[in-house]
């Protein structure tokens, strides 16, 4: 492999790389690996039109080691006729200021570094040196940390830089500092050695006479990652000598693999969500249960990536402890999920947010409710079709032939006997009102304690929907510890009289 310009060219095409004309920030550390993705892209330039600039960023962690690096990659970079941009920031204490590892923090930093640099001269493209070494280290970190496919799948070869954890308001400055060109730009991230092993790019290197730096602190056994890279791989080499092949190709496997299983926990996560913001998931409690336990998976590990995008890694155990109590857990059990989040079970609802954030059940969406004081008026056999937020309620006359056990049989409906054009009113609870349940001869009780017994959250039992035909309440759904039940009153459950006619009335989400 004397000349890796082929190979990397032919991963630019196929996975979509870089686009002609495209203007490309390039991290380089003045290692090795990101001197090699430099050089090729620069033979690279007027075949695909390219606008380079290289961006390099001094972390601060190893004095004036740390600094020369830096200079010395500008200066390449400059001889190479592409301009630079160096970066400079505190990682040590901005380790210590956010409670971070230093390694993670200089991950954080370089990233947004490399966001800034981009932004600043309109790049849609940000490409960096990570070869297929780093994807097999990458793998067999997260197999050690017992991460799911979405870990296992390593380092993906194009992404959004917005994926990654950044440290917007870190304390970086930019030499040539200027204006962003496009502030609100998320560029692409790209990896066009990905497939490339380490001792191809060593002998890039020295076949073009780079003189590349060393970092002292690669050789650290303290880092995870070294220890893995001196220790770990190389006994297992001692197994398979491919093992960095075999790593890194398994990644490649499982990234497709990875498409399909998370296409279908979008999916089903869109079936059952209720609520999705950037403070809490909600899910319907319901649905949970008809879904299979790898999407379930998928769900809580998509949950944490979107309200904690910060946190790298999801443990198989606290999933599937999550997904214990989920399935098992009683109302109002919870579960602890990393980067301070919890799953609460509720009574209609499965509730994925902060340890601290309260959620309304007004914000849920997991029942029809309306605000105090709304209403909505019709005649008996006036066709009906209106929304309230995500739930639609609907009035119909019946035919003679209606098939009522159907209508009865499903919890957001039901079957009304009322005298023919009597007023109906869909409204929220009065002070003082009764409610007739089936099943007591008659008798009334007071609507509170009718919730109550169902165990209706009570901030919700001033937002449940009544249909009541004159001032008696006929019917209303409610979120209760058996999940969303419908209750008819007695004395709309059988025809009063030869002139009654029957109603369907009915609520449906998200129509």
């Amino acid at each position: 492999m004397s000349d890796l310009l082929p190979l990397v060219t032919a991963a630019i095409a196929r996975d979509g790389l870089i686009a002609p004309g495209a203007t490309v920030v390039v991290g380089v550390s003045g290692g090795a690996d990101s001197l090699t993705l430099l050089h090729l892209l620069v033979r690279l330039r007027d075949e695909l039109d390219l606008t380079l600039i290289a961006a390099t960023l001094d972390h601060g962690l190893r004095g004036a080691a740390g600094a020369a690096d830096a200079e010395f990659s500008r200066q390449t970079a400059e001889a190479w006729g592409v301009p630079a941009i160096v970066g400079r920031a505190d990682v040590p204490a901005l380790a210590a200021a956010r409670r971070l590892n230093v390694e993670e923090a200089a991950r954080q930093v370089r990233y947004t570094f490399l966001l800034h640099a981009a932004r600043q001269v309109g790049a849609e493209t940000v490409a960096v040196g990570h070869h297929r070494d780093d994807q097999a280290e990458t793998v067999l970190m997260h197999l050690i940390r017992g991460s799911g496919l979405s870990g296992l799948r390593g380092m993906l070869p194009r992404l959004r830089l917005s994926d990654y954890h950044l440290l917007p308001d870190a304390p970086i400055t930019l030499e040539p500092s200027a204006k962003p060109a496009m502030p609100d730009r998320w560029p692409w991230l790209v990896r066009p050695l990905l497939d490339v092993p380490r001792a191809a790019i060593d002998a890039y290197a020295e076949a073009h006479g780079f003189q590349p730096r060393v970092d002292a602190t690669n050789a650290e056994l303290t880092f995870f990652r070294n220890r893995l890279r001196h220790e770990v791989l190389p006994l297992l080499e001692t197994l398979n000598p491919n093992v960095r092949a075999v790593l890194a190709r398994t990644a490649r496997v499982l990234q497709a693999d990875a498409e399909i299983v998370q296409a279908a926990g979008d999916a089903a996560l869109a079936r059952i969500a209720l609520a999705i913001d950037r403070d809490a998931i909600v899910l319907d409690r319901g649905g949970w249960g008809a879904l299979s336990l790898s999407e379930k998976r998928s769900i809580v590990r998509h949950a944490v990536g979107w309200l904690r995008p910060d946190w790298r890694d999801v443990g198989f155990e606290q999933v599937d402890a999550a997904l214990r109590v989920a399935d098992e857990g009683p109302t109002g059990a919870a579960a602890t999920l990393p980067g301070g989040l919890m799953l609460r079970v509720r009574y209609a609802t499965l509730v994925i947010a902060g340890v601290e954030t309260a959620i309304a059940p007004a914000e849920e969406g997991s029942a029809p409710a309306l605000d105090p004081g709304e209403e909505l008026s019709f005649r008996a056999g006036e066709p009906v079709r209106q929304a309230f937020g995500a739930w639609t309620f609907e009035a119909e006359l019946l035919p003679p032939d209606a098939d009522l056990a159907a209508w009865h049989g499903d919890p957001l409906a039901a079957a009304l006997a009322v005298p023919p054009d009597a007023p109906l009113v869909l409204r929220t609870r009065r002070p003082g009102e009764r409610f007739q349940p089936r099943g007591m001869g008659g008798r009334s009780q007071k609507l509170s304690d009718t919730l109550i017994n169902m165990k209706v959250p009570a901030a919700w039992r001033d937002r449940v929907p009544l249909l009541a035909v004159g001032d008696a309440i006929a019917w209303f759904v409610a979120p209760s510890a058996d999940g969303l039940r419908g209750r008819v009153a007695e004395p709309f459950a059988t025809p009063g009289t030869a002139r009654s006619r029957w109603i369907g009335v009915r609520w449906r989400r998200g129509e």
